[in-house]
């Protein structure tokens, strides 16, 4: 007889996790991939996305160490509410055309994502024992992107009549009721320190021994020969996004249509992430080979898909921002035009793919530097700050109005820059079985925290 996982299950919590970020990053996903945040002119989403991952940096970095000061559970439930102010937003550009206040909301968020993610990612790390991780990994991935197909699904419906080229109020409404649950739902979250897994050890998380050694270990990161090579990797990881939202699916797509795409692009994310997790995982291989063979994949597979929309791009140089309308042949294309728009949608949706492909290997690669989790939640930190980095430049370049045949090579060429460290990084690694001992103060009867106010000796 199926039997309900309990609810102090670390399955339970990261399942609770997971739909955490199905109502808020998928919701702000799917409003993204819009195009400008659903808006006929995207400078406003643009300059938005800027100031969000501007913040973004520096609270992707130290957010870890705000959600041990204040606790899982009330720094997610503030964090949710900030992707709210920003959906909201937008219903207040709707009607006044003034773009201030959806910029300082996209700041932010940038405050509250970081956050966010510091404390799913402590979850993630923490939670599930060794040997399951990557099935928690990819529960939480599929959860989180039917977020985004659930917010693609959302615009399609509520403008599938109209001839609007911006979002109608009530689709920005219905995101914000979404993603008030979602901050609402993480109070639902057990404490850490009443976390108990199947075998009946506890879960802890390690408090910092104090913040002069993580600023030390911060700055070793920047000397850090190996992670100096991961720099292309993790600016890149993010920078695509700009291009694709904004210059294919936001300029050549009617509005509906774009919702329609975002459905495919976050449902597809899940199918290149679940084959993935085949041939990282196939234990008959050395790490080694599973990481050259994974590498070949995302290599071919990202430059031929940039081939591909090459080709989308010689057909058309802007979209509806920058003289009314865009100057694709026959106008914006709409999902029942089959013959005009098989070939484009199949693009799109291949980029989310190649998004899963390129941001689950950098996961990947990340993880097969260490076991230890102290050093793994650093990485982490490191990464999604220089992820935000490359996010806000690509951001700023569509929103100084680069064109967007400049915009699709300079993708590509950073594609190609940070292959080549990421293939070095790939070639020495090397097998280990487990490296994650805890140090001095982890077994020497030191105090350890769970939450703000829930402290356990061990």
């Amino acid at each position: 007889m199926f039997k309900l996982p309990r609810y102090n299950s670390p399955m339970t919590q990261v399942v609770l996790v997971g739909f955490v970020c199905f109502l808020n990053p998928g919701m702000f996903n799917a409003l993204n991939g819009m195009g400008g945040g659903g808006q006929m002119d995207p400078t406003t989403g643009s300059n938005a996305n800027t100031a969000l991952y501007c913040t973004f940096i520096v609270f992707g970095i130290i957010g870890g160490s705000i959600v041990n000061l204040f606790g899982v559970r009330w720094t997610i439930f503030g964090s949710g509410f900030t992707y709210a102010l920003y959906s909201g937003s937008y219903i207040y550009l709707n009607h006044t055309q003034k773009g201030s206040f959806t910029i300082a909301a996209g700041a932010l968020l940038g405050v509250g994502a970081g956050i966010l993610w510091a404390a799913q990612g402590m979850i993630m790390v923490s939670y599930p024992t060794e040997e399951e991780k990557g099935k928690y990994i990819a529960i939480f991935w599929i959860i989180f992107n039917l977020g985004g197909m659930l917010g693609g699904i959302l615009p399609f419906a509520i403008n599938f009549h109209s001839e609007k080229k911006s979002l109608e109020d009530g689709v920005y409404i219905a995101f914000v009721i979404l993603e008030c649950l979602g901050a609402i739902l993480g109070l639902a979250l057990c404490p850490p320190a009443n976390v108990v897994r199947d075998d009946g050890s506890s879960v802890v998380l390690v408090k910092y021994t104090s913040a002069r050694k993580e600023a030390i270990e911060i700055i070793k990161l920047f000397l850090n020969p190996t992670m100096l090579a991961l720099i292309p990797m993790c600016f890149t990881s993010n920078f695509f996004y700009g291009y694709q939202f904004n210059c294919v699916n936001g300029a050549i797509f009617n509005v509906r249509t774009r919702g329609f795409n975002n459905i495919f692009y976050w449902g597809f994310q899940m199918v290149g992430s679940y084959f993935l997790s085949f041939l990282l995982d196939k234990q008959e291989w050395t790490k080694r080979k599973r990481g050259l063979i994974v590498f070949g994949i995302v290599a071919v597979f990202f430059n031929a898909i940039w081939g591909g929309t090459l080709k989308l791009q010689l057909r058309y140089t802007h979209g509806p921002s920058d003289n009314g309308d865009t100057d694709y042949p026959g106008g914006h294309i709409d999902f029942l035009e089959h013959s005009r728009a098989a070939g484009p949608i199949i693009l799109y949706l291949l980029y989310g793919v190649g998004d899963a492909l390129y941001q689950n290997f950098a996961y990947w690669i990340i993880g097969a530097l260490t076991n230890d989790n102290q050093k793994l939640s650093r990485y982490a930190g490191f990464y999604k700050g220089i992820q935000s980095l490359g996010a806000t430049v690509a951001w700023q370049l569509d929103a100084k109005k680069v064109t967007f045949m400049h915009q699709l090579i300079g993708n590509w060429v950073l594609l190609g820059i940070s292959l080549f460290p990421m293939f070095y990084v790939v070639l020495h690694l090397k097998d280990h079985v487990n490296d994650a001992v805890p140090d001095d103060d982890a077994v020497a009867g030191k105090e350890y925290v769970a939450d703000s106010d829930e402290k356990v000796s061990v």
